[in-house]
């Protein structure tokens, strides 16, 4: 088995790709490792202008330093009606709390303050992801998906994390945070990247059995 550390400390995120991989592809020959069984990790500054930018940095900075492939998910809101924000700064849009982490309430406070007044119409917004994975050598390779809503107007639902109450699926009549978890996992922004993804990583498995077969 190979070990694949998860480049993320976001308990929710991390719950999310474990499923992904679980189910999604149930024969692999990578063994999920959380970023907290390597205390020598450093903390990775997502100071990158797009989700790509800090997806790389954390999984290549995570890889080089643990020696081991990493595996780093970016993600975040685009309203179109803020010009796109949130965007890279969607973890910490209200600021971070005292012990450095995000703080998912008075994000969503802060977003529905700043829509006060606009028509869920003009609402639009979605959810995007990208998924970097990379090699204790340094190579990369990365998959992307999206998700498209709407803000509501009040946050709905107890399931999921972050904005998962504010963003609503006019084809399901429901908020993300109202899905069941099998419904989001198939349907969200990360599930898309996660089809792109694991498909890189079969071929990456490929490449490594023939190495090892020829070796």
């Amino acid at each position: 088995m190979l070990k694949l550390v998860l480049a993320s400390r976001n308990k929710g995120k991390i719950t999310e790709l474990r499923w992904y991989l679980a189910n999604m592809c149930p024969h692999t020959i990578w063994e999920l490792s959380p970023l907290s069984a390597y205390p020598e990790a450093p903390e990775v500054e997502e100071d990158g202008e797009t989700f790509r930018d800090n997806a790389v940095k954390k999984a290549t900075v995570v890889a080089k330093a643990v020696g081991e492939w990493a595996l780093a998910d970016d993600s975040g809101l685009e309203v179109d009606a803020l010009g796109g924000a949130p965007g890279v700064y969607s973890a910490r849009y209200a600021g971070l709390n005292h012990l450095g982490e995000r703080d998912d309430q008075k994000n969503n406070e802060k977003l529905l303050t700043e829509l006060v007044g606009v028509p869920l119409s003009r609402r639009t917004a979605r959810f995007k992801s990208v998924i970097a994975l990379a090699s204790p050598e340094g190579k990369v390779w990365t998959a992307e998906g999206s998700c498209e809503g709407y803000i509501s107007l009040e946050p709905r639902g107890e399931r999921g994390f972050g904005y998962d109450p504010l963003f609503y699926l006019p084809e399901y009549g429901l908020t993300m945070a109202e899905l069941t978890e099998e419904e989001k996992n198939r349907i969200s922004h990360r599930a898309r990247a996660m089809e792109q993804f694991l498909r890189i990583l079969t071929e990456v498995e490929r490449e490594i059995n023939s190495k090892t077969n020829t070796g």
